[in-house]
């Protein structure tokens, strides 16, 4: 099998050990590995562990250099490895070294057997919808996310004003901070800490959340996928902020923004006994009361 593996850093030692853990797992398991040429220094320590990687900078629909992708690290790791696969169909499977980790569903303590698991087939696959983002000048070297797109200020002192259509119908002008266009994924993200419900992964909806609004009575509002949702910004501020999941570019007011599903879609590996009912009850707390 062949196997990527990435990280984001290695700046904590726990990060090291545990992505070190996993690259020794599957070499014992007779793997083959796989980087992205953004970590070639990073691993240039890898050798004392007797670790070589094979690098590539990403894949696609007609580049499929391996067949599955590791992230080690937290969910932030997991949104990073969006545009290392991009359409390639290539499935991702996300190992948490971090703290809360929706997406991340292994800890590092479960590698060896779950890395066996997959060997035998002993998974399930979850489609992620994924959102695109397309505008009158380009802002991304990729412009395709898993949980969220962002319209917010820059600066501290005042509100902004954002247009919002529905497949070029007029829905609402926010007086915000910002708005956030959610995916189910996304959803237990930053939308569900701006007031925004949590959205089950294959429900076929969007979410709009406004960042603080100035008016009280307007709320999260759930759309389908299929719509196209476009913004006019307006405000007394020179730039504003546009974020595609982590990943962030200064805007000026004039420009042209849609945001629409993306044709092709995450595939988000599920090792067996996990669901997303466990993930909400163990990640959330659920349950945690005496009465029960």
């Amino acid at each position: 099998m062949k196997l990527a593996l990435y990280a984001k850093t290695f700046h904590q030692p726990q990060h090291l050990e545990a992505f070190v853990k996993v690259a020794t797992a599957a070499k014992a398991l007779g793997c083959r590995l796989f980087a992205p040429g953004s970590m070639e220094q990073s691993l240039a320590a890898m050798s004392r562990y007797g670790l070589d990687f094979e690098l590539f900078e990403h894949a696609d629909a007609d580049h499929k250099p391996f067949d599955m992708l590791l992230s080690i690290g937290g969910d932030g790791t997991i949104l990073d490895t969006v545009s290392l696969v991009r359409d390639s169909g290539i499935p991702v499977l996300g190992i948490n070294t971090g703290r809360l980790g929706f997406l991340a569903a292994l800890g590092d303590d479960d590698v060896q057997s779950s890395l066996e698991g997959l060997m035998k087939g002993n998974y399930s696959i979850d489609e992620r919808v994924l959102l695109q983002c397309e505008s009158s000048e380009p802002l991304f070297d990729y412009n395709v996310g898993l949980n969220d797109f962002v319209l917010h200020k820059r600066e501290s002192s005042s509100m902004i004003v954002i247009n919002a259509y529905l497949n070029g119908e007029f829905m609402n002008t926010y007086w915000a901070d910002g708005l956030i266009i959610s995916t189910p994924t996304g959803s237990t993200g930053y939308s569900l800490a701006c007031g925004g419900p949590i959205i089950f992964p294959r429900s076929g909806n969007f979410v709009i959340t406004p960042i603080a609004p100035h008016n009280l009575n307007v709320r999260p509002v759930v759309v389908r996928d299929e719509y196209v949702i476009s913004f006019e910004l307006e405000g007394r501020a020179s730039s504003y902020m546009a974020s595609l999941d982590a990943r962030s570019i200064a805007i000026p007011p004039g420009m042209q923004i849609a945001i629409r599903k993306a044709d092709h879609r995450f595939r988000l590996v599920r090792p067996e006994g996990h669901n997303f009912l466990d993930t909400l009850r163990s990640k959330l707390n659920w349950g945690l009361d005496r009465r029960n």
